[in-house]
């Protein structure tokens, strides 16, 4: 999603206020979050502070249309981004829904990128969406890859393990990195 300009960010604000539909306060929650991770302000208590603002925005969202796998995945990435515990928000992002491809591959990165590699039960939710990532290698194999460099090591071992079961050839060429 691309961050959104300032005037419909407070369109978007208006509406939801004036709303209890919960397409507009995820709609809302999404554009916030986008802003605050596309264009984080240069000041450390600012940028706390439009992060806090996001957390509540997705979490007001939450409460009235809760079954958004892509809104928990959403507040999961932006409590990373200030170093906050993250793997209840990504479970509840695979436990309300199936998601788009695209979708599924920016929960792989979260995942690999955090401790959430840590917990088994995320490992193994995890798998499905490393799969549906393989079932297009030809399109995310250098996403993959990327994520492999950027993971931790639970992470890297958790792309490894799932590799392994799913394409053994995507695993070696995982180990190259």
């Amino acid at each position: 999603m691309l961050p959104p300009d300032n005037a419909n960010l407070t369109i978007a604000r208006l509406a939801a206020r004036v709303s209890f539909d919960g397409d507009s306060f995820a709609n809302y929650a999404a554009a916030t979050a986008a802003n605050v991770l596309h264009r984080p302000a240069s000041d450390t208590t600012k940028r706390t502070e439009e992060n806090k603002a996001a957390q509540d925005a997705v979490m007001s969202a939450l409460k009235v249309s809760p079954i958004r796998p892509a809104l928990w995945l959403t507040l999961s990435t932006v409590k990373a981004q200030v170093g906050e515990p993250t793997t209840p928000a990504l479970k509840m992002s695979y436990l309300t829904g199936a998601v788009p491809v695209d979708v599924a591959f920016s929960r792989v990165q979260t995942v690999t990128s955090s401790v959430a590699a840590a917990d088994d039960e995320i490992r193994l939710l995890a798998q499905s969406d490393i799969r549906s990532a393989l079932a297009n290698r030809g399109r995310y194999a250098p996403l993959l890859i990327a994520a492999y460099v950027q993971a931790t090591p639970q992470g890297k071992s958790l792309l490894t393990e799932s590799a392994q079961m799913i394409d053994p050839k995507f695993k070696d060429i995982l180990l190259r990195y």
